[in-house]
């Protein structure tokens, strides 16, 4: 990957600067620009006012998020944040505005009916209201409400609505950098995907590499939505994090080229970081003629075609080692596993491990 790909700043971070740039003002009626705060690891960014506001006991700044050269959802996006003073003793209070979700599912780090602000951002924001509280001689007591410009329909387009977040999006960040292309929200988003469905008691979940499989999934198996895990291309995550917090039964479901690459290993399926070897699917077919014209098939597909002309099970073969490499990464975990392996309509093309799954039903 390139090293010349610009980082970002996560939501957690602009609304971090936003609030000590509008709590500044509260104290002092004048708002600094740019705001410079310090992140986990140390960092001093600055980020520039796209807005800011001043009236009678509250003081708002906004800031654009910037997500460097990552495609984040949010990139662009105008986060901002409303500052009040609030009751003597009650430190710093988080209220979620407009675009900002509130949490109505167990199983998140945040109790039901609190704002989507993770708690790295909290304590970020936290630190720098009570450092503006001792350069400018306020009390630290303060209600922070914090917003994102069409936050509610970004949201659409993340993982929030099946995780029980509401109304908006999560403010989120660890470090306050977003790294280009590192997918630290998906597979942030897959471990909470695991965290609610373990709340809601579920005792099976479905990994699915995409909407297709998902479907597929959840009429084989009758699965809730709250059950379906959407791993797309990180398998690898989904099994590591079940490994540490297990639920009795995974399904893992996939189009024959993703799944194919599983079963030959590889725990990060996508098409930049793994490539499907035809020399590794012609080895799971025993006959030597067919194995030849597998060889040469252009695509996993291809390949599939050719097997099913022949009469040769290669889904079937494919799911069998799937399954044996996600039992390898589970490491003796209470998950029983099963792999559904479709072809780009939909059709199931190749099973395995659900024989044992439905006679222990």
């Amino acid at each position: 990957m390139s090293t010349d790909l610009r980082f970002g700043w996560t939501t957690g971070a602009c609304a971090t600067a936003a609030t000590t740039a509008a709590y500044t003002a509260l104290l002092t009626g004048e708002f600094p620009d740019p705001v410079g705060i310090v992140l986990p690891r140390g960092q001093t960014p600055a980020f520039a006012l796209a807005r800011e506001e001043l009236g009678e006991g509250f003081a708002a700044a906004f800031v654009v998020k910037d997500a460097g050269d990552d495609p984040d959802v949010t990139h662009g996006a105008l986060v901002g944040s409303t500052v009040r003073r609030g009751e003597p003793g009650t430190g710093v209070v988080f209220r979620a505005g407009p675009g900002v979700g509130t949490v109505t599912k167990p199983g998140l780090p945040l109790g039901v009916g609190e704002p989507a602000i993770n708690p790295v951002p909290r304590r970020m924001v936290r630190e720098h209201v009570e450092r503006v509280a001792r350069e400018h001689g306020g009390s630290g007591d303060v209600v922070v409400e914090i917003s994102v410009a069409h936050g509610e329909e970004l949201a659409r387009r993340t993982w929030n609505p099946r995780l029980g977040i509401l109304g908006g999006l999560s403010i989120l960040g660890t470090t306050g950098i977003v790294v280009p292309y590192s997918c630290s929200a998906w597979i942030d988003s897959i471990r909470r995907g695991v965290d609610v469905a373990r709340a809601a008691g579920r005792t099976h979940v479905a990994g699915c590499t995409g909407s297709t499989s998902e479907r597929v999934a959840a009429e084989l198996h009758g699965l809730p939505e709250d059950a379906l895990l959407d791993m797309g291309d990180f398998a690898g995550a989904v099994l590591k994090y079940l490994r540490r917090h297990p639920v009795p039964r995974l399904t893992v479901a996939g189009g024959i080229g993703k799944l194919s690459k599983l079963a030959d290993g590889h725990l990060d399926l996508h098409s930049g970081r793994s490539q499907v070897d035809l020399g590794f699917l012609a080895s799971l077919v025993g006959d030597a003629e067919v194995a030849a014209r597998v060889r040469g098939a252009n695509t996993a597909l291809g390949a599939l075609r050719v097997c099913q002309e022949a009469g040769v099970p290669l889904g079937d073969l494919v799911a069998a080692r799937a399954k044996a490499v996600a039992d390898g990464v589970l490491r003796g975990a209470p998950v029983a596993v099963d792999v559904v392996v479709i072809d780009r309509a939909g059709t199931v093309v190749g099973r395995a491990g659900h024989e044992r799954q439905r006679s222990a039903e």
